[in-house]
């Protein structure tokens, strides 16, 4: 008698095992297949085009097919505009990303309130890069943007001028003096020249000092980006830190 309990027992346990696992799977495809292809549909229905949605990996394979091709990010926007038109949807493993190439389209997205587009939502490295107004949403945005809005006013702009005016002079006459000293032409190599020449101009309208002041947090912050973006490029395994810590630990 116990014999035969424990195997009704087994049975039904095995029963339940079996359920679980196919809900399991169930819940799998209706994430990386059914709701992409939903999502897909009704972004057909609104007229924006683009390439089908495919299993696993999406668009990534193309989107870095056009990439290594192109030189310039420009030259992938007007390849995604020249077969899809001026709304276009690309797929990032099961997650949808539209471009927008209309001015009253983006000026609606821009200045939306009502939270019908959401921000991106970006892996934890990316906070080491900037955190701001450009990543919060609600009630955080509304406040930071309230903060900001004066500091945007047309008055306060123009009394900025004067430390912009002197930024540019400092950076063309260190160009007259190199193009002087090489007998009238000199190669220059201007993307660090225009990095320095930013950050002078920032550090005199928010904080008034010059920018060999603060050359070294200007450093720090650029190479606390360039690591963050080397680890963003890496592959990401959600909650891998915490098991890293326990093993190690």
């Amino acid at each position: 008698m116990l014999f035969l309990v424990m195997e009704e027992f087994r049975g039904g346990l095995d029963g339940a095992y079996g359920v679980v696992f196919k809900a399991e799977v169930g819940a799998v495809l209706y994430i990386i297949w059914w709701t992409p292809k939903k999502l897909e549909r009704a972004l057909r229905k609104q007229g924006i085009e683009g390439p089908p949605f495919k299993l696993f990996f999406g668009n990534i394979k193309e989107n870095f097919g056009m990439a290594k091709e192109a030189r310039l990010m420009i030259s992938i926007t007007e390849l995604l505009h020249n077969n899809t038109g001026k709304l276009s949807v690309i797929w990032y493993g099961a997650v949808p990303r539209v471009t927008i190439m209309e001015p009253d389209l983006i000026r609606d997205v821009l200045s939306n309130k009502f939270g019908h587009f959401p921000k991106v939502k970006h892996i934890p490295l990316v906070r080491l890069i900037a955190t701001g107004l450009a990543n919060y949403e609600g009630e955080q945005w509304a406040k930071h943007r309230r903060i900001l809005n004066p500091a945007f006013h047309q008055e306060k702009l123009k009394r900025m001028l004067p430390a912009f005016y002197t930024s540019c002079t400092k950076l063309v006459s260190k160009w007259d003096t190199l193009i002087t000293a090489k007998e009238g032409s000199c190669e220059l190599d201007i993307w660090p020249e225009l990095q320095n020449f930013t950050g002078d101009a920032i550090s005199r309208t928010a904080f008034g000092s010059s920018f060999e002041e603060g050359r070294r947090i200007f450093q720090l912050q650029t190479e606390q980006a360039e690591l963050a973006i080397q680890a963003i490029q890496s592959v990401y395994i959600p909650g891998y830190r915490y098991a890293y810590n326990s093993y190690i630990f």
